[in-house]
């Protein structure tokens, strides 16, 4: 049985950081990713990065100030996000994929087998 357990949301304000964690369980995963639903929106994409060599791709509106990062060995992917917005208020969701995909398809929600069951980060001004 597959399990997602995220952790590491909060509230903080802006300027802040916060690092989020999600350890998987039941297999391991190639593409690993996040995403996030700002309220009243559509969950929309954050980052990915692939099993094998660990390449990593970001939206634009989070470049240069969230890291993704995995440790295979533990089969977590982490989102180190640093220079909060208010406009990254938002539940993150963590999302594995057991085969690997193309840089453009793992950026959409169904390159994804596996999602977590969502953490509040809430960013104040």
């Amino acid at each position: 049985q597959v399990q997602l357990v995220e952790s590491g949301g909060g509230l903080v304000q802006a300027g802040g950081s916060l690092r989020l964690s999600c350890a998987a369980s039941g297999r391991t995963f190639s593409t690993m990713g996040w995403f996030r639903q700002p309220p009243g929106k559509e969950r929309e994409f954050v980052a990915t990065i692939s099993g094998n060599y660990g390449t990593t791709y970001y939206a634009d509106s989070v470049k240069g100030r969230f890291t993704i990062s995995r440790d295979n060995a533990k089969n977590t992917v982490y989102l180190q996000m640093n220079s909060l917005k208010p406009e990254d208020t938002a539940v993150y969701y963590c999302a594995v994929a057991a085969t690997s995909s193309s840089s453009w398809y793992a950026r959409n929600k169904d390159a994804y087998d596996y999602w977590g069951q969502g953490t509040q980060v809430t960013v104040s001004s």
